[in-house]
């Protein structure tokens, strides 16, 4: 029986919902980039890093190549990068509005 929709959506952003997998995400923005200089910009354990990797390459939101010994990691798509900047956007907005809520409160003391 197929998964529903929405489940599959939820399961989808279940696994986003991981601060070093949406670091690794924002870091591939800028292009390939080699596994060293990934673990280079996070504080985590190389075991650590490569089970979010793996993650990430099963989901297909990350492809890996290999140049001779060096793994490099690239987003699949565009999307993925769309979707990182639409998360920020949202973010902004919340936080603008949470802002002129505390802005409000402050005023009214």
């Amino acid at each position: 029986m197929p998964v529903p929709l929405h489940q599959a959506k939820a399961e989808f952003f279940r696994m986003l919902g991981h601060p070093i997998r949406i670091r690794v995400l924002e870091l591939l923005q800028a292009g390939p980039t080699p596994v060293r200089e990934l673990l280079a910009e996070l504080d985590i354990e190389p075991s650590n890093l490569s089970q979010q990797l793996a993650q990430l390459r099963r989901a297909g939101l990350v492809t890996a190549t290999r140049e001779g010994s060096t793994v490099v990691y690239a987003l699949a798509g565009a999307d993925v990068a769309d979707l990182l900047r639409a998360a920020r956007r949202i973010l902004t907005e919340l936080l603008a509005d949470q802002g002129m809520l505390l802005a409000e409160l402050r005023a009214a003391d």
